[in-house]
């Protein structure tokens, strides 16, 4: 599953999400992916992401995916609709694994499943989870995508590329063996999935003083950092050097010929952070036992130069519909 480029965006869906409400404080945006609205004195957050290309987990995962975005604007989720459709009526066992998944990391994350829907469809070939989570700001500084500032530095969480390599050692297990991975490193890079939570980290950067948060998904880091760059009208420079790959996320890279910059990565969060906050904000993510990697800096500007010893690669051009786990499922198609 990708997403449409900005561009169809721009002409088939932005000009119908208009709304006069007084209340909406943000509403359908490129790049904010969440929603603002003022309700009596406080402000609701919410979000909705759907997952069709994760077969193993799928509920879990989309569970995970909405809450980071909502956590991602320094607010705790609290609340989950769920829509769950499976292929056909025979697939009980498959719903309610799913319905455990979803379960289980609600809890994790601390909200309650309050509604939603469950069905089937024969149109399908393989399950479709929509969450939409939700939280109150109940006072908490909100961080947007469009807060960077010039100066600010440029953090990155754990690794890129931990959300795809985790579904390509998982629903793609047969591909990798045959591209020369062994047993070993499909079960490291499974674990990842483990990591695709970034819940802890984002509330913690938001009380430290981040201006401007993203969870890394389709696109990847580069395409996170292209949105952040567009919407805080700055430019974004990195050194490819100080970039967290881990070394189960680089041999997957090299046997399925994917690009870590461009992989999906739910579980790694960038933010930006002023300069004098940098250190402060570091030792508060080591005392949460989260990892991170100070990869640049904002400079006056416009999209993404990425330094790799003496090359220098400057990206201006948002392409939001292009994923490399998009282009898996297309070299290596799935039956289930």
């Amino acid at each position: 599953m990708s997403k449409f480029s900005l561009g169809v965006l721009e002409r088939c869906v932005f000009p119908f999400v208009e709304t006069e409400d007084p209340d909406v404080i943000l509403g359908a945006a490129f790049g904010e992916d969440v929603a603002l609205t003022r309700v009596g004195g406080d402000v609701l957050v919410s979000h909705v992401d759907p997952i069709v290309g994760a077969i193993g987990n799928i509920g879990g995962l989309a569970v995970h995916v909405a809450c980071n975005d909502v956590a991602t604007s320094g607010v705790p989720p609290r609340w989950i609709l769920l829509l769950v459709l499976v292929p056909t009526l025979d697939d009980e066992n498959l719903l309610e694994q799913i319905m455990r998944d979803a379960n289980r990391a609600t809890k994790e994350v601390g909200a309650s499943i309050i509604g939603g829907h469950t069905g089937y469809s024969s149109g399908l070939s393989r399950s479709l989870v929509a969450v939409t989570a939700l939280g109150t700001a109940s006072g908490r500084r909100l961080v947007r995508t469009r807060g960077a500032q010039i100066g600010d530095h440029v953090l990155v969480t754990k690794g890129i590329a931990l959300e795809g390599t985790a579904i390509l050692a998982q629903d793609f297990s047969d591909v990798a063996q045959k591209l020369g991975l062994g047993k070993g490193d499909i079960e490291k890079a499974h674990r990842l999935m483990g990591d695709v939570s970034v819940v802890p980290e984002a509330l913690a950067l938001a009380k430290h003083g981040a201006t401007a948060m993203h969870d890394v998904t389709r696109g990847g880091l580069l395409e996170t950092l292209l949105e952040i760059a567009h919407l805080s009208g700055v430019g974004i420079e990195v050194d490819a050097a100080r970039l967290p790959i881990r070394p189960v996320v680089a041999r997957f890279a090299q046997a399925f010929q994917f690009d870590p910059l461009r992989m999906i990565s739910s579980g790694t969060l960038a933010t930006t952070v002023p300069a004098d906050r940098v250190a402060d904000v570091r030792s508060a993510l080591t005392g949460i036992g989260v990892l991170s990697a100070d990869v640049g800096q904002i400079t006056d500007g416009v999209g993404v130069r990425i330094t790799r010893k003496e090359e220098s690669i400057h990206y201006r051009q948002i392409r939001c519909e292009e994923d490399e786990l998009a282009r898996m499922w297309t070299l290596y198609p799935r039956n289930e």
